[in-house]
């Protein structure tokens, strides 16, 4: 090559380029950049430098960004070599300009001028270079400036002119749509352009107009025969224009040449095509034998593709993925990550009751063997929407979720653990009163023995403490300090996370709440006293509240504890009455009292005196001016008692006798000591003669209420139904395909036929899930898989007052 290179280039920098593909590190790979920027740095700034070395600072320049380290310094040289008048030179600053700068960058105003010149140039690579460079950095705010020449090219002389001239309009168009909604038409125009590629470069913006406006562009179908993607946007659901193009996609799947990527690539967009328009007989079998050539191909990317077509054609022909269900099974099995995720896509699609336990088992598999949490999250959530929509039994339910929650809980979202709970609280429905207590002793069993287990996510916390306090003791086969020390031990353990420190405290609340209701008196054990008496003095005003109504609780009486919690009500609606209208005579006797009325906000912020804000301006300009008068002596007042010994306090700090309310005789417990039962008398301020007023209204979204239940607040997941299996057919074209599954082993076998069911018998078991009352039933036969969806929970466990 040459002490210059085959481009021109010196000896240093082919040298730079050496080193740099040589080194072992990149820390070694740093250095060497490091000292290149230095010496760039020092000979730019030297005068009279050629124009030719600065062309290979520049280039240099581009290999230091694209290296990730910063070139900044250099760029305005690149902005100016983009004015230069030599060719090369100036297509150079182009490219360096184009990689260094964003269309927001402040530079850009200094090439828009250039830009403008270049685009009127006699020389078609001068205007080439400025359309690239348009394309790139031209802003919406620019737009303007450039769009008449940009329209006036489109007629140049030179087709490479007249696509990139296309191209930039299409660019504009997505930048700002307005700016060149009045030139769509040329578009269409160049549709009849001599050349193949100006017609090629407008189909892409005629792509992205066709899809926001399908009907406008109906009469052009004659032109787009070839054009596969925006004939399956044309055909979408319309059988007349899906007929004119039967013939022609089908000729181009028995024509395509399948030995190169081209034709491969061709016949993927004809599949794609098939199952976007009105679905046809013929078409849908020339696109099976297609597909089996794909799956058989030792390629990864044909069997890829191969996945990917199947997935889109399962809607309109359920039983083409039971004609290659072998070759399913071997996708799935493959080492290769892209393609597993690919057929586990393709298995969500085709997920019915029937086998529904086997896909979504392979999956929760597959999602906790690798570590792309993104991808965990996605797997997470078909798993969750599948086991809801086609889980054949709640048992099954139960178990599956109990699977994610402990793989995955962190990461499901919060409506999933609500959706269980539901599902607990709201069992069968109607008479299966021993099909509900048989589901919810399944849980309470399961979620005793995987509390022990360490580390659980928070969610599936809060789904086992809600279920232990409401259930736990229903059935009798666990006793109430057997559960009681287990939930002690959550919250102990998982002391730094509040909102299940919460959920346990209250599920404490109600076994405790539900013993006495049962007449079953029991003594607190001392770790769980202990643990309440801590919370009474804990930081968190939410966990004090709910350990002082947990002592309020267990010193009533058993009608007055069944009142206020009542059992298993938790998905029974109740009425809010936002007015509080129990409370009018307490307000009236407190008026007779002396007391001050309430005053309202709007009353207590009055409204605003525009005559007087000149007024207001020029006072507090002098209470900003300095003062020099002695400050006012302070006014001590006539002590009326003796003065205590806080005396530097300015306001009056006196003992005052605690008022005695009923709720303050519940709160004397003989069991439980107060911190406040003994010591001093209480000091408050002294407010006699204040006046006295409401505070803001503050209604809670719970009130009491004889029932004593929260109400439902969110609502069920909507219907969903999934349409019957069509009967599968075995096609002509795989009858050896089906004497090679004699071959296949056992296990394969056994695992297809969990997966695709018997291919010659129609599968007519479909899996729904319903919006339901609380009326409706949950269907636990397997036979008919169908189930009621689960809404989020009803009742708010975090809420601050205690709930049943």
């Amino acid at each position: 090559m040459g002490s210059q290179g085959g481009f021109g280039q010196s000896k240093e920098f082919l040298d730079l380029v050496k080193s740099i593909g040589e080194t072992r590190s990149k820390s070694e790979e740093d250095r060497i950049i490091l000292r290149e920027i230095e010496t760039i740095k020092r000979r730019i700034l030297e005068p009279d430098i050629p124009r030719r070395k600065m062309k290979e600072y520049i280039i240099r320049l581009v290999y230091v960004e694209m290296l990730g380290h910063d070139a900044s310094f250099g760029y305005i040289h690149a902005v100016k070599m983009a004015h230069d008048e030599n060719l090369l030179h100036k297509r150079t600053g182009y490219l360096a300009v184009t990689l260094f700068l964003n269309e927001d960058h402040d530079l850009i105003i200094l090439i828009v001028n250039t830009i403008q010149k270049d685009l009127k140039s006699d020389n078609y690579l001068v205007v080439f270079s400025a359309l690239n460079a348009v394309c790139r950095l031209i802003n919406e705010e620019t737009i303007p400036a450039v769009l008449p020449q940009v329209v006036e090219l489109l007629g140049h002389q030179k087709e490479a002119v007249r696509k990139k001239a296309i191209m930039t309009l299409h660019r504009f168009y997505q930048k700002s749509p307005s700016t060149v909604s009045h030139l769509i038409s040329n578009f269409r125009k160049k549709l009849s352009d001599n050349d193949s590629g100006v017609m090629g470069a407008s189909l892409y913006p005629l792509f992205d107009l066709i899809t926001i406006d399908v009907k406008s562009y109906k009469d052009l179908v004659a032109s787009f025969i070839k054009l596969l993607k925006i004939l399956g946007l044309l055909g979408n659901g319309d059988k007349h224009a899906s007929g004119q193009m039967y013939n022609v996609v089908g000729d181009l799947i028995r024509k395509c040449d399948a030995s190169s990527n081209i034709g491969n690539a061709v016949l993927y967009e004809c599949i794609c095509c098939v199952a976007s328009i009105y679905p046809s007989t013929k078409l849908l079998e020339a696109t099976a034998e297609v597909i089996a050539k794909f799956l058989k191909n030792d390629n990864h990317n044909l069997k890829y593709m191969g996945i990917d077509v199947l997935g889109r054609l399962i809607k309109l022909s359920p039983d083409v993925t039971e004609q290659h269900q072998l070759a399913v099974i071997d996708c799935l099995e493959d080492l290769d990550d892209t393609l597993k995720r690919k057929t586990f896509e393709l298995l969500h699609k085709m997920t019915k009751s029937s086998n529904v336990e086997v896909i979504v088992d392979g999956m929760i598999d597959y999602m906790t063997s690798i570590n792309d949490f993104h991808y965990k999250i996605e797997i997470a959530s078909r798993c969750v929407e599948l086991a809801e929509q086609f889980a054949p039994s709640n048992h099954w339910f139960i178990l599956t979720m109990n699977r994610i929650f402990e793989h995955a809980g962190d990461i499901v979202d919060i409506k999933v653990a609500h959706n269980l709970m539901r599902l607990i609280a709201k069992g069968f429905g109607g008479d299966h009163e021993s099909a509900d207590s048989q589901l919810r002793s399944y849980a309470v069993e399961s979620y005793l023995h995987i509390v022990t287990e360490p580390k659980l996510p928070s969610a599936f916390l809060q789904v086992i403490c809600w279920v232990l306090g409401e259930f736990g003791t229903a059935d009798g086969n666990y006793s109430a300090s057997n559960i009681s020390g287990k939930l002690r031990d959550v919250a102990e353990a998982y002391s730094s996370d509040e909102t299940v420190k919460a959920y346990a405290i209250t599920a404490l609340t109600k076994i405790y709440a539900f013993e006495i209701t049962s007449g079953r008196k029991m003594d607190i054990l001392p770790e769980c006293q202990s643990l309440f008496e801590e919370l009474a003095a804990s930081r968190s005003a939410d966990l004090q509240q709910r350990a002082y109504e947990f002592r309020t609780v267990v010193h009533l009486e058993a009608h007055a504890v069944k009142s206020i919690m009542p059992f298993d009500v938790s998905c029974e609606d109740i009425e809010v009455d936002i007015t509080l209208p129990f409370l009018n005579s307490y307000v009236q006797q407190s008026l007779q009292n002396g007391a001050q009325p309430y005053i309202p906000e709007e009353q207590r912020s009055g409204t605003i005196d525009i005559s007087n804000i000149s007024n207001q301006v020029s006072r507090e300009s002098s209470m900003h001016a300095l003062k020099f008068e002695a400050y006012e002596l302070p006014k001590l007042p006539a002590p009326s008692r003796p003065p205590l010994p806080v005396s530097n306090i300015s306001t009056e700090l006196v003992p005052v006798p605690e008022q005695s309310y009923s709720i303050r005789e519940a709160n004397t417990y003989p069991s439980i000591p107060s911190v406040s039962t003994s010591g001093p008398p209480e000091l408050k301020l002294r407010l006699e003669g204040i006046q006295k007023k409401w505070g803001r209204p503050s209604y809670s979204s719970s009130p009491p209420s004889s029932s004593g239940v929260s109400p439902s607040t969110a609502s069920e997941i909507s219907q969903v139904e999934s349409a019957a299996s069509l009967s599968s057919r075995p096609q002509d074209n795989y009858k050896d395909l089906k004497k090679a599954e004699v071959k296949i082993a056992p296990e394969k076998q056994k695992l297809a036929a969990s997966l695709f069911g018997d291919s010659s018998k129609s599968n007519k078991t479909t899996g729904t899930r319903h919006n339901t009352s609380r009326s409706d039933t949950l269907s636990i036969d397997k036979s008919t898989g169908s189930r009621s969806s689960v809404a989020p929970c009803c009742r708010d466990e975090n809420s601050s007052s205690t709930t049943s």
